[in-house]
């Protein structure tokens, strides 16, 4: 199988910008002529932006990306870098940048290397009697080599002789001629960079990863036992998927023909379960959130139809019914002193058994927004706006102010527990002297005071992608996903138009969440406004797990790239890494041929069992 390494050309500020053109994308081909792009033809691998001594960032992109394998089996990746749309980058000049991969999904920036005075326009490496080297033509055209350890990051430049010189050309022709001859259907753009062949189990993980999975298959055995009909009921399909996955599905039975108090034998049919969210489920509804509460389900968003002036919510015994359910008033931004304006992602927590509402609010000017809390009173209706505390900001362990208000803002607050301890994670942003972006802080939370945090505050991650400082430099709307063994933190990057992604940090399970270095950072996007067709500036998600145990994404996007900012909701699917799946549309989750289950039932006395 062959591995294809590309980058894009920018379409436009609106539909792939060139701080998401230029990065590596890859696709993959079985004959190394056609090729199939991954990842909604969308990049892999970004140059992290570098740091000012003030915390600000300089954002950078990459230029013709060389991918090769590695001695200790994994890869490597050398780019030029530039700055972020473009141009030249003087800190880079005469250098290359370097990623280590093991498995061509997670990268390692590893650091510059050093090769020349001038500005480098490529790079190759090539193993030359047995070793590696480094091949690169500056801005004139000039070809030059260095024998290069990638262990210590160090090269040493060496004459180009006759036979060294040959070996480069000659390897550089047969590239050309390769990409010369690439077909890429369906792939818009392309600037094709390298051609690598990889082993097939390796494009095998990559497709798996970097497509979502698609409904291959339901199985339901074709003749059951049950004595009653709770024990036919809890029988479930096991719906297969194209990474190899299997997920067990509830049956809708058309049972009308069956008298489970008379033995005997029924031919029956019945339909997968599958719930439907035609998207939007709600217009001018951002930064939606669901939960789950005694027994029903409660819904809440950002109201952007008043400008955000007030906060409903809705209630409804089923998750389908809150597309339909009516909407109560539970807080304005004129009833309580101190809150005037704003009421920005509001999201429902449970705390030791009592109902919160973490938000974001100001008195009056954007300049002083800040996190707050709610409570629902003991035996309290969520519907009802009076069993509703008026809001409280969140303050420091010591009762000091989260942020300096009038020069730093805190939004998009999240609450979660792990491994015996409260954390809430949020999104703050500096403005006074400087705008440094929204940037993910961590803390310790007093489940006690819910309001008040019981530990120091600690930076999580900064917008140092491009995907996450395209058209602003920000990070926010964090919430928890909790995976086997490990802890998800999904955000959102970027501004809040069609440029609006979603990304994630994770953690093993054992290890200190308020340790930056702990945290893994996905190197792209997993939800972006080329995941599903027709939603532009997915994000601000928030999770819910239903009655049945399946977890749920709610989320914004718009309806058209110049559409209002509207709720959806669809399934979380967990690929074979157990990382959350977030654009496996209703149509991908079970295939309409696959719809339909029949089987004879035979109504026993005895428990139920399958033959």
């Amino acid at each position: 199988m062959f591995l294809l390494g590309y980058t894009r050309e920018p379409i436009d500020s609106v539909h792939y910008d060139p701080r998401l053109a230029y990065s590596l994308h890859l696709a993959l081909g079985e004959d190394g002529v056609s090729f199939e792009g991954l990842n909604h033809d969308s990049g892999v691998l970004f140059a992290l932006a570098t740091e000012n001594e003030d915390g600000s960032l300089n954002p950078m992109s990459l230029k013709n990306p060389f991918l090769f394998p590695m001695r200790d089996g994994g890869y490597g990746v050398l780019a030029v870098r530039i700055p972020a749309d473009g141009g030249d980058d003087e800190s880079s000049r005469g250098s290359v940048l370097f990623w280590t991969s093991k498995d061509l999904l997670s990268y390692r920036e590893v650091g510059l290397l050093g090769l020349c005075e001038a500005y480098v326009e490529s790079v190759f490496c090539y193993e030359y009697e047995g070793e590696p080297y480094l091949f690169w033509e500056d801005r004139d055209g000039k070809l030059s080599a260095a024998a290069v350890d990638f262990d210590r990051l160090s090269v040493t430049p060496v004459r180009l002789n006759d036979a060294l010189e040959l070996f480069c050309r000659k390897k550089k022709d047969v590239l050309s001629r390769v990409l010369s001859q690439i077909q890429t259907s369906g792939m818009q753009g392309t600037v094709p960079h390298c051609v690598l062949e990889i082993p097939d189990e390796t494009a095998t993980r990559l497709r798996c990863k970097l497509t979502p999975p698609v409904n291959n298959s339901i199985r339901f055995p074709a003749r059951v036992e049950a004595s009653s009909r709770e024990a036919f009921l809890q029988m479930t399909a096991e719906a297969g998927y194209t990474d190899g996955s299997v997920l067990q599905k509830r049956i809708d039975w058309e049972l009308s023909g069956v008298d489970f108090a008379k033995p005997g034998t029924y031919p029956v049919k019945g339909k997968v379960h599958q719930e439907h969210f035609p998207f939007p489920v709600a217009f001018n509804r951002a930064d939606p959130c669901v939960c789950y509460w005694s027994g029903k389900y409660y819904f809440i968003a950002t109201n952007d139809a008043d400008n955000n002036h007030t906060l409903y919510v809705r209630e409804s015994d089923t998750m389908e019914g809150l597309i339909t359910a009516p909407e109560h008033l539970i807080l304005d931004s004129v009833t309580h002193e101190g809150i005037g304006n704003l009421l920005w992602a509001p999201e429902f927590h449970e705390i030791n058994g009592r109902l919160y509402i973490f938000h974001a609010a100001t008195p009056g000017e954007f300049f002083r927004e800040e996190s707050h809390i709610m409570e629902l009173r003991e035996g309290g209706n969520p519907i009802c706006k009076e069993d509703w505390s008026a809001p409280r900001r969140i303050v420091r362990m010591d009762g000091s102010e989260l942020c300096e208000a009038g020069k730093v803002i805190s939004l998009d607050m999240t609450c979660f527990s792990w491994e015996g301890e409260w954390y809430v994670v949020w999104s703050q942003r500096q403005f006074i002297p400087k705008d440094l972006g929204a940037w993910l802080y961590i803390a310790k939370l007093n489940p006690e005071k819910p309001w008040m945090l019981a530990g120091e505050p600690v930076v999580l991650s900064k917008p140092d992608y491009g995907w996450g400082n395209n058209h602003t430099f920000v990070e926010e709307g964090p919430f928890a996903l909790f995976g086997d063994g490990k802890l998800f933190v999904t955000f959102s990057a970027a501004a809040v138009d069609s440029s609006y992604v979603v990304s994630y940090l994770e953690i093993e399970a054992g290890k200190d969440l308020l340790v930056r270095e702990n945290w893994r950072k996905n190197n792209y996007p997993i939800l972006t406004s080329r995941s599903v067709e027709g939603e532009y500036g997915t994000g601000h998600n928030a999770y819910v797990i239903d009655e049945f145990g399946t977890t749920w994404n709610t989320y914004h996007a718009r309806p058209g790239a110049e559409g209002v900012r509207s709720s959806g909701i669809r399934r979380v699917f967990f690929d074979i890494d157990g990382c959350p799946v977030l654009d496996v549309t209703e149509e991908m989750d079970v295939k309409p041929e696959f719809r339909t289950v029949e089987t004879v039932l035979v109504v026993k006395r005895n428990d139920c069992r399958f033959e």
